[in-house]
């Protein structure tokens, strides 16, 4: 899969000036739907940051969501290996297929676990923001030894309400817990793919 940052590699002549392109969301991994884009589709979906296609049936673009308001927001587009077809990952806002399921193939749109990639982005991208204006940033300025003592901290408070009876507070004091380690792990230069590594090859 290659990164989209020259139009002209796509090969838009094997469909007659269309190129398939592929929905997936970018939070859950889950196909949403099947569409097609022309160059001018490709274009505006690029400035506008909203997958827009060009509709087969009625010969013009389309954004997606233009009647419904179920827009898909666009995160990242790539061209195949034979730069021929696309694979766009979009956040949806809302049900994607026409019919209101979750996808045109009638899934649900759940994955908890692939939203764990999503924040390792989010984390990424704040770590050199503002320390003013985020929590993250401003971590990441504290240095490794501040982040890993914040780790411990977690830790300590979770193993506390794990004794306790309050599943809802031990379940956020879990979540404060993992998203704190996964600063650790970026601090480091690691992510939580590093260490899923290491128990599957303990599991063979």
């Amino acid at each position: 899969m290659r990164n989209l940052k020259d139009i002209t590699a796509i090969d838009f002549q094997k469909l007659g000036g269309l190129v398939p392109a592929i929905i997936q969301d970018v939070a859950t991994h889950k196909v949403l739907m099947l569409g097609y884009m022309n160059k001018e589709a490709i274009e505006v979906s690029l400035e506008s940051r909203k997958v827009t296609l060009f509709s087969r049936s009625k010969k013009r673009l389309w954004t997606k969501g233009e009647v419904s308001q179920n827009y898909l927001k666009l995160y990242s587009m790539a061209l195949d290996c034979d730069g021929d077809a696309l694979l766009i990952k979009a956040k949806p806002e809302g049900p994607t297929c026409h019919t209101g399921a979750d996808t045109c193939w009638d899934e649900d749109n759940q994955n908890s676990l692939a939203f764990l990639e999503l924040l390792t982005q989010v984390i990424q991208e704040r770590k050199t923001q503002e320390i003013s204006t985020s929590y993250t940033a401003k971590m990441f300025d504290k240095g490794i030894n501040k982040l890993a003592q914040k780790v411990g901290e977690e830790a300590v408070e979770m193993v506390i309400e794990a004794k306790d009876n309050n599943d809802d507070l031990f379940l956020n004091e879990s979540a404060d817990l993992l998203f704190h380690y996964m600063m650790l792990l970026e601090a480091k230069g690691f992510t939580l793919s590093d260490v899923s590594r290491i128990l599957k090859d303990r599991h063979k």
